[in-house]
């Protein structure tokens, strides 16, 4: 504390009135807010003089290239102090709340996250020209290293911590797969390393980055995964891709891209700073006896299981594996369940009845689908359901299906939102017509898939008749 004080006296050339400790992150960094009068700064403390140094030297660079990150003023002649500008206190993070509580993220706050997501390319690939990186720390560049290093983590600190039995073997032939497959995205870019929005800070509503240390030169597609697939941020489906579509357009400025390949290359990434956050996460809850980091592994594993299940990992076939195994481990699915609302969606033959609300809670919204052109109606549709391709033409050729769940995704949203920000546990939907077959299916099929993708809860899909169950 007394060098902060002595480098705040030679800078500003006045002693501080007011000095106070921030409050601290993952790191072992440690930051306060010096004042005297009107000047305010933020003092850093580190443990490290080599990360200290480059975070000064990258945020030098980064401001020479117009880039909005802090300006340090100062530093201790034994590297580990320094002043650098006071940004306030709104995070990214915080200022979205909000949309994180209730899983719906309004339009001001996408408005944000998509403004932080598309400076990222400059950052990048505007930060990364020219820079230096032989100052950064731990080392200059993403490398097998770094993937070994992580991916050990991973297993070390987490996996083994579960109690999950598995073979060291197995797993180490996938590991190394894995790493054959990100090296092949080596560039000349800023890998941020922990591009998220507890790193973005808003200054006049405007995001300005910090905690950049730990950057260093490497592929463009893991930022992008650390900020998207940020485990506590909780984004619906619906808002990743918006997030990912806005990343696309400004990159376009800096790069030719192909969209399969794109979403290709992105999955493994996406995994592997998953498996990563987790490992963090283990070793600072389960060895540094830090609980919180402990509240968002749920996050994580769901985010986990999404993507697995999404497109199965057949290049790590054993990882693939292990990773249904944990994320089905109780321990886990438990607390994703009690964190989340249940939304049951139903079709249904009406001669056979309504479905019973398990719940208890005494049932739900129950649409009849008999005014829609039946499909059933004709010899050639008999054989199929609302599922196939040939029943969906035909539902969509004349637009009423889609004009009648036009005003269900309307009554859905609404009440889905609502039931979020009450805590409710469980809501129910049921779509009935004839046969249960072709029109039931179709719109509870399609509810299913739109509340999926635009609120990040538990979607449970029973196409009664069809004895077909689905869960998103």
């Amino acid at each position: 504390m007394k060098q902060l004080e002595l480098l705040f006296e030679r800078y500003t050339h006045r002693k501080p009135t007011d000095i106070y400790e921030l409050p601290s992150s993952g790191s072992n960094r440690r930051y306060f807010r010096l004042a005297a009068g009107e000047t305010s700064l933020i003092g850093a403390k580190g443990t490290s003089a080599d990360e200290n140094i480059a975070f000064v030297e990258i945020a030098k660079h980064f401001r020479l290239k117009g880039l909005p990150v802090p300006e340090v003023y100062c530093m201790s002649e034994d590297k580990f102090f320094y002043l650098q500008q006071d940004l306030g206190d709104v995070t990214l993070f915080n200022t979205i709340a909000p949309g994180r509580e209730c899983g719906h993220y309004s339009q001001s706050e996408t408005d944000l996250l998509k403004k932080t997501i598309a400076m990222l390319p400059r950052l990048q690939f505007e930060g990364g020209d020219g820079l230096d990186y032989s100052v950064c720390f731990p080392q200059p560049e993403f490398d097998r290293r770094m993937i070994s290093f992580d991916l050990n983590y991973f297993k070390y600190c987490f996996l083994k911590a579960t109690g999950l039995d598995f073979s060291e073997i197995k797993l180490y032939d996938d590991f190394q797969k894995m790493s054959d497959i990100l090296m092949q995205d080596a560039s000349d870019t800023f890998l941020y390393r922990d591009f998220q929005s507890r790193n973005v800070m808003l200054v006049n509503g405007e995001p300005y980055f910090i905690d950049f240390q730990g950057g260093r030169k490497g592929p463009f597609y893991y930022d992008l995964a650390s900020f998207v697939w940020q485990a506590k941020a909780n984004y619906p489906e619906e808002l990743k891709e918006v997030l990912i579509d806005t990343y696309k357009e400004a990159l376009k400025g800096y790069l030719d891209i192909d969209d399969q390949e794109f979403y290709s290359r992105l999955r493994h990434f996406v995994l592997f700073r998953t498996m990563q956050v987790l490992g963090a996460y283990g070793f600072r809850g389960y060895f540094e006896k830090k609980p919180h980091f402990l509240q968002s592994v749920p996050y994580a594993i769901d985010n986990l299981r999404k993507l697995i299940y999404k497109q199965p990992f057949v290049e790590y076939p054993y990882l693939q594996h292990l990773m249904e195994e944990l994320t089905g481990m109780r321990q886990f699915s438990d607390l994703r369940v009690e964190k989340k609302l249940e939304v049951r969606i139903f079709s249904f033959a009406y001669k056979k009845g309504i479905p019973n609300d398990e719940s208890g809670n005494g049932g739900g919204y129950v649409f009849d689908c008999r005014a829609i052109e039946n499909p059933g109606k004709y010899d050639h549709f008999k054989h199929f359901t609302g599922l196939d391709p040939e029943v969906i033409r035909f539902l969509e050729e004349d637009g009423g299906v889609t004009r009648f769940l036009s005003h269900v995704y309307e009554l859905a949203d609404a009440h889905v939102k609502r039931y979020i920000e009450r805590k409710f546990t469980h809501l129910m939907f049921s779509f009935g017509c004839t046969g249960g077959q072709h029109r039931s299916v179709y719109c509870a099929q399609h509810l299913a898939e739109h509340i999926a993708k635009k609120f990040n809860v538990r979607v449970v899909l029973y196409h009664r008749e069809q004895d077909i169950q689905t869960i998103f």
